[in-house]
């Protein structure tokens, strides 16, 4: 894929992007990709810093690539600032995987959060009214302020911080490229045996998006496969909002061919003579992911789903089951990104 090529597709799955990309992993919310409508509209840049920003107390890491690039990020509160990588991604590794975590697994997620930044800033630098990123976790990525943090982190604030300012600072400055480009980093939380191919969700095939195993368990990662229950009058009520199917008296004859991509999760499912998109239903009865099972239990209708996200790139529980077991950060992503290169790009000039 040429460089242009590549730029037009991951424009592309960005559109796709704020419909369906990552949950974080679980218990925590998460980004770089979940169910959120269209950023709104925010109020011209100011010269003012965003209250609470981490830049307190030393979380700047020592002088590197990362404090040299700037971009403008729009934060929740609606104002937009200018910020330094090295001000920016410790509160975006905080917010999108638990400190807690093997050092190996939060290298690997600050190269992913790093390198996601960099794709959006060489797409356009003003794409979220005047940023380059947000920090609406369904459009971009999750970033916790440093009252956030101590809020969540309690008497663990301290050692957790250095957990986190240790592995942005492990990684400063690289990033993954295909082609010279820094790549669309997707991640989710966790997955079932193998990730999602990019284009069963986005239609558009990246190369370095492609399924792969993934080592979960549920011995491993909590609440790894969850239950939905749903009653014949809501399940029949949900469908009929977003199809014409025609669903009969009976509810044992509602479900029809459940079709399966090559990940094995559903692509779509034949409803009462009408096709529903396996996201679509996703988006219906809150599922976790569309790797699911669903049957009429004679009383209501029952999904059974594995994982958490959509799938695509790097499972978070993946790159901690497989730090734990002796794979340094580089491995994880060259395990769940294959064909990318880790580098250390230059400075990008703005």
């Amino acid at each position: 894929m040429k460089p242009v090529q590549q730029s037009l597709a991951v424009s592309l799955l960005c559109l796709c992007a704020a419909l369906l990309m990552p949950l974080l992993p679980l218990p925590l919310v998460s980004s770089a990709g979940e169910a959120a409508p269209p950023p709104s509209p925010v109020p011209e840049p100011s010269a003012s810093p965003a209250p609470d920003a981490l830049t307190e107390e030393g979380v700047q890491q020592a002088v590197g690539w990362d404090e040299q690039v700037r971009f403008a990020a729009r934060f929740a509160d609606g104002s937009v600032r200018e910020v330094t990588m090295a001000e920016f991604l410790p509160g975006v590794l905080a917010g999108e995987m638990p400190a807690s975590f093997a050092l190996d697994a939060l290298r690997a997620q600050a190269v992913a959060a790093r390198t996601y930044i960099l794709s959006c800033m060489s797409r356009s630098r003003d794409a979220h009214a005047g940023a380059a990123v947000c920090t609406d976790p369904g459009c971009c990525q999750a970033w916790l302020s440093e009252s956030e943090l101590r809020e969540r982190w309690g008497g663990a604030y301290e050692s957790y911080l250095a957990r986190i300012r240790e592995a942005v600072a492990g990684t400063d400055g690289m990033c993954l490229t295909w082609e010279g480009e820094p790549i669309l980093s997707c991640f989710h939380a966790s997955s079932l045996g193998c990730t999602e191919d990019s284009g069963s969700v986005w239609s558009t095939q990246l190369p370095y998006l492609t399924s792969v195993s993934s080592p979960e368990s549920e011995e491993t990662v909590p609440d790894l496969v969850t239950r939905v229950y749903v009653s014949a009058e809501n399940f029949r009520d949900a469908v009929c909002s977003v199809s014409p199917a025609v669903l009969s008296a009976d509810p044992a004859g509602w479900v029809g061919e459940i079709i399966r991509d090559t990940a094995g999760r559903v692509s779509g499912v034949m409803l009462g003579g009408a096709y529903l998109s396996g996201s679509t239903l996703r988006e219906l009865f809150t599922l976790r992911s569309t790797d699911f099972t669903l049957r009429w239990t004679g009383t209501d209708f029952l999904f059974t789903v594995a994982g958490y996200g959509h799938g695509v790139g790097m499972s978070q529980y993946g790159a901690q089951i497989m730090a734990s077991q002796g794979a340094d950060w580089r491995e994880i992503l060259r395990h769940y990104y294959p064909g990318a290169v880790l580098e250390e790009p230059g400075v990008p000039q703005g």
